[in-house]
């Protein structure tokens, strides 16, 4: 499948591109224009060149662009391109105008900061989903509005939330703000609590990418991670959890479930990376890897950063017992044992300064929490 590159800085290079059949189907995105304030392409494109973005593409060719799709208001002239934060899967932009400021998003037909991980390009296109899904007022205040969706270039304008702080800082301070973690165990209640609707996408490439570095890698002996190169002796101590056939065997069958469709609408990444507060609000963004499934999935991996931020299980507890749908206790601590371990020996590593000492501790802790 081709696709353009960055030819060099400053400048977009273009290569012949098919709408994919996904998103090809105009019956989809017809009357969304009517009903919502949302500049959407209700056709698909007849412009059948993909056009990728990044922090040195030229300002006048981008303005050009986003002009031609309507996305500037008259006379609007842009004035600066900022990376807002350093985000894995997708290229996010800051676009600031002599008239406001808002946040460009594009998927690529991989992994951001991992370009030889291979990923679906129209993951875009689930976040869209997911955005159009949350009807309620009181979730929608906590996610970025949506300003306009282009399709066949995989690119969503959104409302710049502004100066807010990732809630990654959780792990630095080693302490979880009981009055962030309430406010977010209230925003799942609300997703968990929406109607999905038929068609929502099964989002299954994205779900069978994450599958693998999240059920299986992190237990498998030979995985190519390179652990002593993040913490020398990380290594030593990850081989008798890779080497544990109970907690493969448990990995094993909870991936499954989480692999199959279930009934309940799940954000799929609930982590303090998706987090950001600004005073005392907080938002919550990155919704891709979002898809219909069982709800202690979004519950567990919310509970396991509560425990690699204080090392402790008192999160936990205070989910369960402010979350309002129904839950298997013992399945959402499976699933947040499964993530820690993950987030400690797996590829997807976290800001967590732990010595190795506390990082046995919490390997034992996640263990104890999956064999239960």
């Amino acid at each position: 499948m081709a696709s353009s590159k960055i030819s060099s800085p400053g400048h977009i290079s273009f290569s012949p591109r098919a709408v994919p059949e996904r998103v090809a189907n105009g019956d989809f995105f017809r009357g969304l224009r009517d009903i919502f304030d949302l500049n959407v392409s209700c056709e698909p494109s007849t412009d059948t060149v993909l056009i990728e973005i990044d922090v040195n593409t030229s300002r006048p060719e981008l303005q050009k662009k986003l002009r031609s799709n309507g996305w500037l208001f008259e006379e609007e002239q842009i004035k600066a391109l900022e990376v807002p934060g350093e985000g894995n899967m997708n290229v996010v932009l800051r676009v600031v105008t002599n008239k406001r400021s808002f946040i460009l998003k594009q998927s690529r037909p991989y992994v951001r900061k991992y370009p030889e991980i291979k990923a679906p390009e129209d993951r875009i296109t689930v976040e869209y989903q997911f955005y159009r899904t949350i009807r309620n007022p009181q979730a929608q205040a906590h996610f970025p509005r949506i300003l306009a969706y282009d399709p066949s270039h995989f690119l969503l304008q959104l409302e710049d939330l502004g100066d807010c702080e990732d809630l990654t800082c959780w792990y630095e301070r080693r302490a979880v703000p009981p009055e962030q973690l309430s406010i977010l165990i209230q925003i799942l209640n609300r997703i968990h609590a929406e109607p999905p609707p038929t068609d929502f996408p099964g989002n299954l490439p994205l779900r069978e990418l994450n599958h693998q570095h999240v059920f299986v890698l992190p237990f498998m002996v030979d995985n190519g991670f390179a652990l002593d190169d993040i913490q020398p002796g990380l290594e030593r101590m990850a081989a008798e959890y890779k080497k544990d056939r109970k907690l493969k065997g448990k990995a094993e069958k909870i991936g499954k479930r989480y692999l199959k469709p279930g009934k309940v609408l799940l954000h799929g990444d609930y982590f303090p990376g998706s987090w950001m507060a600004k005073g005392n609000k907080v938002f919550v963004i990155d919704p891709e890897f979002s898809f219909v499934g069982f709800p202690e999935y979004d519950l567990g991996v919310m509970a396991a950063h509560t425990i690699l931020a204080t090392s402790a299980r008192a999160g936990l507890k205070t989910i369960l017992r402010e979350y309002q749908g129904k839950a298997d206790a013992d399945l959402v601590s499976q699933v947040a044992g499964i993530e820690i371990i993950r987030r400690l020996i797996g590829l997807a590593q976290l800001p967590l300064d732990r010595s190795l000492e506390e990082k046995e501790q919490l390997l034992k802790t996640a263990r104890e929490m999956i064999l239960l």
